[in-house]
C-alpha cells in the first residue's frame, strides 16, 4: 500500500517550506500534512512509523531554519482550528499545543489568571513554548503547567501529569513528537492590572528584539548567568555580517535575514559566532534555532 493511501485529502509533496517559517529561507518538504483531528494526526504518524519515515512537527516556524536542500519525510503542521483551542474554567486554562502563546496570555488575563503575562512578546505556539520551557524575567512557562496530553513517535497519546513534568532552564522532558494540550493552573488576580502590566513588558520585551517587518530568530541560548548577546559583543562580534544575513543592531543574539539570504549564510554566521566565543571567552553556545 501506498505511503499516501488514505492521506491524499491532507498529504501534499514537494510543499515550499520557506513560508511556513519566520526567515523565509529552505528548499522543499518530501511530505507535508495539516490534519483535521487528533485521530487523524494518529494514524498518520502510525502510518510513518510502520513505514520508517522520519516525522517532523512544524509550529508557528518561529525558531527554525530549513536548509537549502529541504526535508526528507514528512513535515505535519497543526493549523486545524482543533489543535488551537483555548479554554478558560474554574481558573485553569485548557490550550492546544498549536495555539500561539500570544493567544494563551491573552486569554489567561482577560480572565485574570495571572503567571504567564512576563512572557509576553515571546514568538511561537504553546508546543515549542512548552518543549523548549519558554523563559522571560525570571518565569518560564511549566511552573504553572499541570498537565499535558501528547503524542508519541509511534503514534501513541500519553496524557502526562504534572508529577511527569520536569522543567529546566530553556527545557522541559515534553520531547515527544507533539503536545497535543496543555492546562495551566493560575493565581486569580485583577483584569485590568494584568492588562496593564502585559503592556508594559510587552513594550520592554520589544524593545529588545529586531522590528517587527524584518525577518529574524534568535540565534543561542544564553548559557546561564549571562546573555548571549553580552557574550557576542564582549567578544567584538556584533555587526558581523555573512552573505545576506547579519546581526540585529537591537540584539546581538538575533540574525537578520535580507533579501538575497540564503540558508547556508545562516549557518555560517552561527558558526562563525561561535567559534569566535569559544576562542576568545571560552564559553561554548548551544543554538537557540532548530535547523532541519
Amino acid at each position: 500500500m501506498p505511503f499516501q493511501s488514505g492521506f491524499e485529502h491532507i498529504l501534499r509533496e514537494r510543499e515550499a517550506m520557506a513560508p511556513y517559517t519566520w526567515l523565509r529561507l529552505g528548499g522543499e518538504a518530501e511530505y507535508f500534512a495539516e490534519p483535521a483531528s487528533v485521530e487523524e494526526l494518529a494514524q498518520l504518524v502510525q502510518r510513518c512509523h510502520q513505514e520508517d519515515l522520519p516525522v517532523r512537527l512544524l509550529g508557528a516556524g518561529s525558531n527554525v531554519l530549513i536548509r537549502s536542500e529541504g526535508v526528507k519525510g514528512l513535515v505535519i503542521h497543526l493549523s486545524a482550528g482543533r489543535f488551537c483551542d483555548v479554554l478558560a474554567q474554574d481558573g485553569q486554562l485548557s490550550v492546544g499545543g498549536g495555539a500561539k502563546l500570544s493567544h494563551l496570555i491573552s486569554a489567561a488575563v482577560r480572565e485574570g489568571l495571572a503567571g504567564l503575562e512576563p512572557l509576553v512578546g515571546i514568538p511561537g505556539t504553546v508546543g515549542g513554548a512548552l518543549h523548549g520551557n519558554a523563559t522571560c524575567h525570571g518565569t518560564d512557562i511549566g511552573h504553572c503547567t499541570q498537565a499535558a496530553t501528547v503524542l508519541t513517535h509511534s503514534g501513541e497519546l500519553v496524557e502526562r501529569s504534572c508529577g511527569d513534568l520536569l522543567f529546566a532552564y530553556r527545557e522541559s522532558s515534553l520531547d515527544e513528537l507533539a503536545i497535543l494540550e496543555a492546562r495551566f493552573e493560575l493565581e486569580r488576580a485583577d483584569p485590568l492590572e494584568l492588562t496593564k502590566r502585559m503592556q508594559k513588558l510587552w513594550i520592554v520585551n520589544k524593545a529588545a528584539q529586531p522590528l517587527r517587518d524584518q525577518r529574524s530568530a534568535m540565534i543561542f541560548k544564553d548559557p546561564g548567568g549571562v546573555s548571549a548577546a553580552s557574550l557576542i559583543d564582549q567578544a567584538g562580534l556584533h555587526g558581523t555580517r555573512v552573505g545576506g544575513v547579519e546581526l540585529s543592531d537591537r540584539n546581538a543574539n538575533y540574525v537578520v535575514v535580507g533579501a538575497n539570504a540564503v540558508s547556508r549564510d545562516v549557518l555560517e554566521l552561527i558558526e562563525y559566532l561561535r567559534e569566535g566565543i569559544l576562542q576568545r571567552l571560552g564559553v561554548e553556545l548551544e543554538t537557540a534555532v532548530d535547523i532541519w
